[in-house]
């Protein structure tokens, strides 16, 4: 069983996710962003880069905006969701999904110097995209 990432950055929900699908560690993930140092301090990632830095590692996936159609795909295994701006998470955030669980890199919000990551078994707001393994 893996364990859960943690980010290490304030918008680094995105690349502490991608860790988490991949096994490798926070500072490789980064690495597989564009200009990922950098965006990672200021306004985080788009599903689109979160495709890109994927596919770098040689995992495929697609995103969607969800809808009541597709909604049921955020609880596919190895999907990140991205959960809409909220008082909790005022850039939004992004989760993975493993068994019945959900991977949150950043549980004791709003303590960065101290992010604790751990499973939770609701999202802690509503989602917006998905992004799913293409298999």
């Amino acid at each position: 069983m893996k364990k859960p990432v943690a980010q290490e950055h304030t918008a680094g929900c995105a690349v502490a996710c991608v860790a988490f699908i991949l096994n490798i560690s926070y500072q490789k993930a980064l690495l597989l962003f564009t200009n990922g140092k950098y965006h990672v301090g200021v306004r985080g990632f788009y599903a689109r880069e979160v495709v890109a830095a994927l596919d770098r590692y040689g995992k495929r996936y697609s995103y969607h905006y969800i809808n009541k159609r597709n909604l049921r795909r955020i609880y596919e295994e190895g999907s990140i969701v991205f959960i809409g701006r909220s008082k909790k998470y005022p850039l939004g955030h992004y989760l993975c999904r493993r068994g019945s669980s959900w991977m949150n890199p950043w549980y004791n919000f709003p303590k960065i110097k101290h992010a604790k990551a751990q499973f939770q078994k609701r999202l802690p707001g509503k989602p917006i995209y998905v992004i799913k393994p293409i298999f």
